[in-house]
């Protein structure tokens, strides 16, 4: 593209981070209440789930795949107010650490108890988020997207677990997120 204005080739090369910025400018105001925070922490209990799912399947390429029907899952529950999204996202989660202890990848893979730990981590805070008054659980939910940011450009320098492309959108969006709860935006 030698031709091209610089910013179209930025935009080519880091498309991840361009589409982080353009979705997370989307949800601007939408986290002040607490049903906005509540669908944040539900939010964000997807994120390590994901991890979690992709590290026991060890394929990479499910990760966009993955997120879809997560954000279709947790987005349906939301609607159809049966069930909470976290009960089933915890049940989930639950079913995939037990088929890792029951298949032996809990024991021996290092990779797999690291996505385990983080999604007893991100899931705990969200949780906690849920649980307790809105104004505090604001900010349990922002700590946790915005650790999450950070899991995500670790992940995104070693070049692990999930596809290359998902760790820098993923982690764009976890700090604009959690910059939005704090300053409520």
């Amino acid at each position: 593209m030698n031709g091209a204005p610089k910013w179209i080739s930025w935009l080519l090369r880091r498309w991840p981070t361009a589409l982080a910025l353009a979705a997370t400018a989307l949800t601007f105001g939408g986290s002040s209440s607490g049903d906005g925070i509540a669908g944040l922490a539900h939010a964000l209990m997807l994120l390590p789930l994901l991890y979690l799912v992709v590290a026991k399947l060890r394929r990479r390429a499910a990760t966009w795949p993955g997120l879809g029907i997560g954000i279709v899952g947790v987005v349906g529950l939301r609607a159809l107010d049966v069930i909470q999204p976290a009960a089933v996202i915890t049940a989930i989660a639950l079913v995939v650490l037990v088929w890792g202890a029951v298949d032996g990848q809990l024991r021996r893979d290092g990779t797999f108890q690291v996505q385990a730990l983080g999604m007893l981590v991100f899931g705990g805070l969200a949780l906690a988020g849920l649980a307790v008054d809105p104004d505090l659980g604001r900010y349990l939910v922002a700590a946790g997207w915005l650790f999450h940011g950070v899991w995500d450009f670790v992940h995104l320098k070693m070049d692990k677990v999930v596809a290359r492309s998902f760790a820098e959108w993923c982690g764009v969006v976890d700090v604009a997120i959690a910059a939005q709860l704090v300053l409520m935006l």
